[in-house]
Parts: C-alpha cells; structure tokens; sequence
C-alpha cells in the first residue's frame, strides 16, 4: 500500500501540531470510510438495473432505484464537501499553529548560519505543507485502505474478476513506486535552484541602485537566468514523469476496466455470471484502483511536501524554542567583557581573540581600529546578536545569554551601520513597534537623539507612513529615527555602529547632545567612529587591531600613549573604569 510521505519523519514540533489535529482526522477518517461505502450505489444500481429490472421490466422498480440512489448520491456529494472543508481547516489550522515558530526561525537564522541564499524558503515550505493538508492528497490516502473492500466484493462476484482487480491493483502500486523512484531527485534539484535563483533576485533587488549605476544589471541578469534555466529543467523533467507516469496510470485503469468488461462478457456466455455483473464490476474495479491512480497524480507534491516538511523539522531543531529564563533585575551597574572571542555565524575563522575590558554605569566608550579590524563583529556580540566563541559578556554579572531574548532586548539600544527601518509610522518605529508604548515616551527617545523638530516638520508628524525600509526619508533621517529607536526605554547599554556616517554637523551635535544624555542617566554608551566628532563626549577608547585588543583605557591616556614615544606596545595600558 502506498504510505504517506510523512509517515517516516522524526517526532518533531511539527508532528505534535499534526497530532493537535487527531479529533478532525478522525473526522475525515469516518467521512472516508462513508464516502467508499456510498461509492457502492453506482455499481449496485447497474447490477440491479440489468439483474432486475430489465428482465422483470417493472417501471416502479426503476424508479424506486433511480430515487434511491439520487438520495446516496446527493449524500455522498454533502460527505465529500464536508470533507474537503474539514481537510482545508485543518491546513489553515496547521498553519496557524507553526506560522508565528516559523517567523521566529526565519529571523534568527541569519544570526546563526551562514547566508546560503535560503530567503523566504522556510515561509515556502509552510505554505507548501499547509496547501498540501488542504488539498485531495489527503483524502486519496484516507480512501487507500477501502481499496481492499472493493477488491473483495470483485472477488464475491466471480474469482477471476477479482483477481483481474488484485493484479491490476498491484501493477498500479508498482508504478507509483517507480514514480517515487524517479520524480525525487529532479523535485529535490528543482527545490535546490527554486532556492538558488530566489536568493540572486532578493540581493538583486535590494542593491537595485548598485546595479544601475554601475550597468551590472544584464550580468546579474544572466546570473539569474542560468538558474532559472536549471530550475526550469528540473521542474519540467519532474513535470515530464509525473505527467507520463500518471497517463501511464489512466492508461492501465481504463485497459483493466475494459478487460474486466470482456471478462464479464466471458463468464456471462458461458453463464458463470449475470449480465449485471459485467457493469458492476467494471465501475467496482474502477473505483478500487481511482485512489492509487490520485496518488499517482499528486506525486509531485507529496514528494515536495515531504522536503518542505522535513525542511521544517530541521530548522526547528536548530532554533529550539526559547524556555523564557528567569526574568533579572534591570542592569544598572557594569558591563564587564570577559576574554571573548567570536566567530562569524557558521563560521570557522577567528574574527575576534582575547577581548577584555569593563565599564561602569555613566561611562562612554569608544572603538575604533582600521577596516577589518573587528569592530562590527564586537559589536554584534556586545547586543546579543552573534554567539561567543568563548568568554563572557556580562550585564551586572550576568551572562548576557542567561536573559530570556526579550528581556535583553528591553535594556539595549543597538543602531547598526546599515540602518533598517520597517513599513509603518516614524511612532511605530521609534518605539519599536511596541503597541504599548506611551506616546510621551516616544517623544523622550526622539528628543533625546535630537530628532523631536525634525519630525514634526514630516507631513504627518510622528504619524507619517516612511515606507518599506523608510524609504520616504533621506539616509540622514533614517539614521537619526534609528537612533531615537535606539534610545527607546531609556535602555541601558546603548551600542551605536558608525551613528554618524549620514549626519550633518547638526547631526553631529545631536548625536554628542544624545551620548551625554545616556551617561547622565546612568547608562553606558559604545560608540564605534571613523570621525572624530563621535568621540567628543566619550572618556574611554578600545583599539582593535587584527582583531585582536591592542589597546584600552581612559581617552586621554591613550591619546598621550599615542603621541608619545613607542616604549612599550599599546595593550600595556591598563585597564580602566
């Protein structure tokens, strides 16, 4: 018999979803077993019509069986609606239940992993289980095991008719088989370049200016249509067999059911059988072998349904849902970096060794060193967002990963190189969408990174719509709107990466202004900087070199070590705050 291809996967999450579901399967397991039952009327009703009907030519006798089985036709069409809303509810259901885990998965994954140009392909493979749940797939395997009840009234018949129904069965199983065979590696290929070409035109899109300055569009393009090409010949070869295997399929049932025809004829010459039966049997056979000829149909998708399903299973292996923790009291004291070393998500290289420093509450920091130096990186690791190779980062002697993810979140501030705003208001943003948020606490943020007057010159003030990727403001607003977005909740740690490379010398003074701000009010600031003006308001400095720490301590003494004659290397400065 043919088996679900979900039926060998590890227990997982999404198995427990599944399982949620017992009660409605049940459901449609019963619908099923009605339905096959009723499928019987067409072949009774012809046995009848040949075995009584004409040879006694009662007119009453027709009409009672042309009612009656209107009556189990009618039945059975209400039955099968019922169940395809029931199947259809329970995809959307399934759907409902992982959606908000996969989102969550979507999002830290590039956290974790290296870019393989995956995109939105965990969204895919939701839709492609939540669409396959809802489609006949489900109810051709419901119908499979009613195969032998069909088999057996053949048999009941005559023998041979039945075992013309058994072989014709078995040959069809066969050729789903073979279809199985076949259609997985092309289907696994086509999800492979699916993937491929998505990921270039994702990155062509979001470098779209890039492309057209530089005239790299038609390159890009050709890029994409290699793998488009490749995913169109997968999917076609797949197309092609599955296409093939299911006429292949029709084909062999429409060939049995005229043999079992002739076979009837047969045994009625030789009286071994009524004329009634040639009929019935046919349409019995017929309905016996519809489910595996369906599955056949639908091998494609239940190949790809499989992937996506174990896709699936994957991801949420590797994105364990987060317990919560226990809630810690608001840091307010130090934040203490412990010899980490940090390594890209996926990665092997070494990006960062042996960093060591503290900060105290109301202290300002700045990191600087050339390109490639490890800025970023120490930067990604201070907010929680890259994991530590080794050491600690400490919040008031807490691990920072010990803090449930939301948690952490509420006491950092964190302003990227590459600002990224969302679809929504300049209010919505800034608060970080938080619908709780109160609105005088969205003007605190905005005033503290100076931005307060600029919004409100907006044309809908803090209510104004900024776009995907606030694309209705200049690159200098972004950055000043991630800044305030930063300083929400008055946080207290504050990372800023590079927060000045889009301001003006007004900028510049709102940005010093904010970085005052944040040490009055107890917090710590990190300021990476190229440009002097950055550092102006802050007393330490961290000097990355290699990736590794080549100096720290208060800003005058590395200032004074710098000018000074080289006698000792820079890390002899000690530690300081």
């Amino acid at each position: 018999m043919t088996r679900s291809p979900l039926a060998d996967l590890k227990p997982s999450e999404l198995r427990k979803a599944l399982a949620s579901f017992r009660g409605p399967y049940a459901a449609v397991a019963g619908l099923s077993g009605l339905i096959n039952v009723l499928m019987l009327s067409g072949s009774l009703f012809m046995l009848q019509v040949y075995d009584r009907v004409l040879p006694s030519r009662s007119v009453p006798t027709l009409v009672a069986l042309i009612i009656l089985v209107a009556v189990l036709y009618a039945f059975q069409g209400v039955l099968e609606a019922i169940r395809a809303r029931v199947l259809t509810r329970i995809g959307a259901g399934i759907d409902e239940l992982i959606a908000g885990r996969v989102f969550n998965c979507l999002v830290r994954l590039p956290l974790r992993t290296p870019d393989r140009g995956e995109g939105l392909q965990a969204l895919r493979d939701l839709d492609q289980v939540s669409g396959f749940l809802s489609s006949p797939g489900p109810g051709a395997l419901f119908d499979l095991p009613w195969m032998p009840l069909y088999v057996v009234i053949c048999f009941l018949f005559h023998p041979w008719i039945g075992v013309a129904a058994l072989i014709g069965a078995l040959l069809l199983i066969a050729l789903t088989g073979l279809t199985d065979r076949l259609v997985r590696a092309p289907t696994k290929a086509m999800s492979g370049f699916g993937t491929r070409r998505g990921a270039i035109a994702q990155a062509s899109a979001r470098n779209a200016e890039v492309l057209a300055a530089m005239g790299m569009g038609e390159r890009l393009a050709g890029r994409w249509s290699q793998a488009n090409n490749a995913f169109r010949e997968a999917q076609a070869q797949a197309s092609d067999l599955t296409s093939g295997l299911g006429a292949a399929s029709r084909i062999m049932r429409m060939m049995l059911q005229s043999m079992v025809l002739a076979l009837g004829a047969y045994l009625v010459i030789y009286q071994q059988a009524t004329p009634g039966i040639i009929i019935a049997s046919s349409i019995l056979t017929s309905r016996a072998l519809a489910p595996i000829e369906l599955a056949t149909a639908y091998w494609k998708h239940f190949l790809s349904t499989r992937q996506s399903w174990q896709r699936l299973v994957d991801l949420f292996a590797a994105f364990p849902v987060d317990d919560g923790g226990m809630e810690l009291p608001a840091p307010n004291a130090t934040l203490a970096v412990e010899t980490v070393g940090v390594t890209a998500p996926g990665g092997r290289r070494i990006l960062l060794e042996d960093i060591d420093f503290s900060l105290d509450a109301g202290s300002g920091m700045g990191l600087i060193g050339p390109s490639g130096s490890g800025k970023s990186s120490l930067v990604r690791a201070l907010v929680g967002v890259w994991p530590t190779m080794r050491g600690k980062i400490r919040l008031d002697g807490a691990a920072i990963e010990q803090w449930p993810a939301q948690a952490l979140g509420r006491h950092i501030g964190y302003l990227p190189q590459d600002v990224e705003l969302f679809a929504g208001t300049v209010a919505q943003n800034i608060s970080r969408f938080d619908e709780n948020a109160m609105p005088e606490a969205i003007i605190e943020a905005s005033q503290a990174a100076g931005v307060h007057d600029m919004i409100l010159r907006l044309p809908e003030g803090y209510q104004t719509e900024i776009g995907e990727s606030g694309a209705a403001l200049s690159a200098g607003q972004r950055q000043r709107v991630g800044l305030a977005r930063a300083l929400f909740g008055n946080p207290f740690l504050v990372v800023l990466d590079e927060p000045n490379s889009n301001l003006d010398a007004a900028g510049d003074q709102a940005l010093t202004r904010a970085i005052e701000g944040i040490k009055a009010r107890g917090g710590i600031v990190i300021v990476v900087a190229h440009r002097p003006s950055a550092l102006a308001a802050l007393d330490h400095l961290l000097v990355l070199n290699g990736g590794r720490q080549q100096a720290f301590g208060l800003k005058s003494e590395i200032a004074r070590q710098a000018l000074q004659p080289v006698t000792k290397p820079l890390h002899a400065v000690g530690s300081a705050g």
